[in-house]
């Protein structure tokens, strides 16, 4: 059971998040560009809920890894945000820098700048009898400035400006993402989900080991637990309620991003539904974009956040089911638009390269892939036409 499972992240003297400066060695490199900013993200399962994201930005160089667990709800052992959380966290990131941009391009100052982004999502259906499904909802944005300018120009700057961030491409057009599958090192057809119709790319199971941490500078503390969940039993969102075989729930997510007086971002998030521990995550952009590196980007944390919710539903249908998954592991390749291009920010597909290693049969592991993509709030949000419940405000100062 999940909460049987070892805890590998609570002993790593590593930090949890860090750069990566061997990239190119362990045979990690960037998809083909098709929009600016090509994203290749690998993925493993530790123990548990526990998994590694290796995210190398093809735009920048940048190279980052990144873990994740879940909490009470899912049995976890909370030592890291959950993959939603860690998803919210690249959305305002990006949100953020994009605001900032077009603010300081048409001389408004912008220090003084508050994001609170909410994002709901619902699971519903059975495990067992195939019939559960994750769908995203349309989340909520409430900007805060201090600016000399009128209001109505004040929300005209952050409606473009959000706009053209990536995360358009994901909430704005309906993109189906595309899966290879790989069952005990051997390619097989792929059942309901739809074909990327090529070869699997090399499984990448050794590299993880191999990773090297950076020796560059970067902040301290990029990711800090601030508040532990409680693990109540017996409540909606409570210990294990996301595992049960058959559910009818909703959840939500909330992030506060702010900037720190050496400019880089600052994240508050906040599990709200299931009871989620809270979170503070450090963000910046590379030189390109107006930052220095010393955190991972928006994109990285979209992409990794991507990866792990969909890797999350592989461990949790084993779980429901009782059946036997021994190793699981993905490649994920993500095309976003740069920010600050003019026009809408774009995103193609999410192409998903599945490994799984698994005594249970071929159909099992289709099975698992299926409702690995049935049930991933964030494949859910690719694959869903979203608007974005915008609320712009002005303040005086913002703490």
């Amino acid at each position: 059971m999940m909460n049987d499972a070892p805890d590998i992240l609570g002993p790593d003297p590593r930090p949890p998040f860090f750069p990566v400066d061997n990239a190119a060695e362990l045979g990690l490199e960037p998809p083909e560009d098709r929009l600016g900013l090509p994203v290749r993200t690998w993925v493993r399962a530790l123990a548990g809920m526990q998994k590694e994201a290796i995210v190398l930005n093809g735009a920048t160089g940048s190279c980052w890894r990144l873990v994740s667990d879940e909490g009470p709800y899912l049995a976890g052992h909370d030592r890291a945000p959950c993959p939603l959380c860690i998803y919210i966290t690249g959305m305002v990131s990006s949100y953020m820098s994009e605001i900032i941009a077009l603010a300081d391009r048409r001389g408004l100052a912008s220090a003084d700048i508050e994001l609170t982004l909410g994002n709901h999502y619902s699971m519903e259906g059975s495990a067992l009898k195939g019939t559960m499904l994750g769908a995203a909802q349309t989340p909520e944005l409430n900007v805060t400035l201090a600016a000399d300018a009128d209001l109505s120009d004040l929300e005209d700057l952050v409606r473009e400006a959000i706009t053209t961030s990536p995360v358009n491409g994901l909430l704005q057009d309906v993109n189906n993402s595309l899966f290879n599958l790989s069952w005990n090192g051997q390619q097989i057809r792929v059942g309901e989900v739809e074909s990327l119709e090529s070869e699997m790319i090399r499984d990448p199971a050794e590299e993880f080991d191999r990773v090297r941490v950076a020796e560059s500078h970067v902040a301290d503390d990029l990711m800090l637990k601030v508040k532990s969940a409680e693990a109540m039993e017996g409540v909606p969102g409570g210990a294990n309620t996301s595992l049960q075989e058959s559910q009818s729930r909703t959840l939500h997510v909330r992030a506060r991003c702010g900037r720190r007086d050496d400019g880089l971002k600052v994240i508050h998030e906040n599990l709200i539904r299931p009871i989620g521990s809270e979170f503070r995550f450090l963000s910046d952009e590379a030189p390109r974009y107006g930052g220095a590196s010393r955190a991972p980007d928006a994109v990285t944390y979209l992409a990794a956040g991507i990866g792990f919710c969909f890797m999350t539903q592989f461990g949790r249908y084993a779980s429901i089911t009782r059946k036997q998954l021994d190793e699981y592991r993905i490649v994920q390749d993500t095309h976003f638009s740069p920010g600050g291009q003019g026009g809408a920010g774009k995103a193609h597909p999410v192409e998903t390269h599945v490994y799984l290693v698994t005594p249970e049969g071929e159909e099992f592991a289709r099975k698992v892939l299926d409702m690995g993509e049935r049930t991933c709030f964030l494949h859910a949000t690719c694959r869903t036409d979203l608007d974005l419940d915008l609320t712009v405000g002005r303040a005086t100062s913002v703490g």
